[in-house]
């Protein structure tokens, strides 16, 4: 039997992936990837995550605005996103957060945005995945700024960034999600980051359909491919991949606590 992962991280509402949901989902299951969590990049695309995850009792979603796409979403109010949370598939809230490598949106609305997110996530208890490229200076600001007035449960997700902002975010009690960028030869830093990232701290994801891990590099990414950074992640650790695979299924389940934690993940307990 293959132990089982979480997909903490992927977009099946993307074309690529929409369009053979079906061979996606199936691929996936036979990887031993048997929970996928697809999440929001527009807010007012919740109706077509819904339906996703309202057709398949292992797909859950998340509401939110990445910061790619904050100044046309700049009028949701934190009341609102916590209202979408209400739907029993919603298990998160994001991704939200800071992108300054594009600067698709102007950095104000993209701020502006996060503390909203964070202001929702911090009302419902939900857990914040979060966007961060080359703002990591001022991500942390406001993650700081934002757990002075009460705490939030972040999530950075698909970590790229310099080993020191995975530090300071453990320390303030963020989970931290590796994707394929583990597995390219030139990681250095990231692999850094994982080492010293804390066994209960770490998750896994594809991003998919982006930054597909070696040995599927230059194809569009898929939820079937995360067990190629679990093993990575296994070899930096020093552990068995079924090992990590347990592990971070655990930390998933742990973070996200308003996902039910299907038998097949139960029985690693």
């Amino acid at each position: 039997m293959i132990t089982p992962i979480v997909d903490s991280h992927c977009h099946l509402d993307f074309d690529v992936l929409n369009d053979d949901l079906p061979g996606v989902l199936a691929r996936a299951e036979n990887a031993g990837v048997n929970l996928m969590v697809t999440i929001s990049t527009r807010i007012a695309n919740f109706a077509r995550l819904q339906a996703i995850a309202e057709a398949h009792d292992n797909v859950f979603f998340t509401v939110g605005t990445h910061p790619h796409n904050a100044a046309e979403e700049a009028e949701y109010t934190a009341e609102q996103i916590i209202e979408l949370t209400a739907h029993p598939k919603v298990i998160g809230i994001g991704e939200a957060g800071l992108d300054f490598h594009y600067d698709n949106s102007p950095r104000d609305l993209q701020e502006c945005g996060f503390r909203i997110h964070i202001d929702a996530a911090r009302q419902t208890g939900l857990p914040l995945v979060i966007h961060t490229r080359e703002a990591e200076e001022k991500t942390l600001e406001i993650m700081s700024d934002e757990m002075g007035k009460g705490a939030f449960k972040p999530l950075m997700h698909c970590f790229s960034s310099r080993s020191w902002l995975a530090e300071k975010c453990v320390e303030m009690g963020a989970y931290v999600s590796f994707s394929g960028i583990l597995t390219f030869n030139s990681a250095k830093e990231v692999k850094k980051s994982a080492e010293l990232v804390p066994m209960d701290r770490l998750l896994v994801e594809t991003d998919a359909p982006f930054l597909a891990p070696v040995p599927h590099r230059g194809k569009p990414n898929q939820p079937a491919y995360v067990a190629e950074t679990v093993k990575v992640l296994a070899e930096i650790k020093g552990v068995t991949a079924d090992e990590m695979a347990r592990i971070t299924s655990d930390n998933f389940f742990r973070l996200f606590e308003k996902a039910p934690k299907p038998a097949i993940y139960e029985a690693l307990a």
